[in-house]
């Protein structure tokens, strides 16, 4: 249900809208993360941010399925087509790289947290273990045949050099 007040909008303003959206939902994520960190530590919050991307990829990607008519089981097209209409999709660069009638490498060129970091002058967060959670059950909602696989990402040297994290998916 919209509000009469956000049905009135410009395509414009709507766009903006989105971007702030998405850039709050980013946010809290990370301050849900400091949280969990200065009470726990980083092993502890990184254990817990897996567990909720293991929850929220799934909700994620069917609410993506649903909204744009993407059919369970539809392969690499559909993962290809629900990677651009992640929230994130809004904030980071991302690209779809080296197709083949089987795979297809998706590289996170501009990360908003990372290059926040880097511009702090703080090491990369090291989001790895968390991303094979995420991305992973991501593409296993949009087809359990896909099989995901790390490029690179942080900790692993070459993340944050060309890009921020590399995945691979394949049938």
């Amino acid at each position: 249900m919209i509000s009469e007040q956000i049905s009135q909008l410009d395509r414009e303003t709507l766009e903006k809208m989105l971007v702030d959206f998405a850039k709050n939902w980013l946010a809290h994520d990370g301050l849900w993360f400091q949280a969990v960190e200065k009470q726990f530590g980083m092993p502890k919050a990184i254990e817990l941010d897996a567990e909720a991307w293991a929850t929220f990829t799934v909700l994620e990607a069917k609410r993506i399925m649903a909204l744009y008519d993407i059919p369970e089981g539809s392969g690499l097209d559909g993962l290809k087509k629900a990677l651009g209409f992640r929230l994130y999709a809004v904030l980071n660069k991302q690209e779809i790289r080296n197709e083949t009638e089987n795979s297809f490498e998706f590289y996170m060129v501009d990360c908003r947290v990372q290059s926040a970091r880097r511009r702090k002058n703080m090491p990369l967060f090291p989001c790895k273990s968390v991303g094979i959670v995420e991305y992973a059950g991501f593409a296993k909602t949009i087809d359990e045949r896909i099989r995901t696989d790390c490029i690179a990402c942080p900790p692993d040297p070459e993340a944050g050099k060309e890009f921020f994290c590399g995945w691979r998916f394949s049938i």
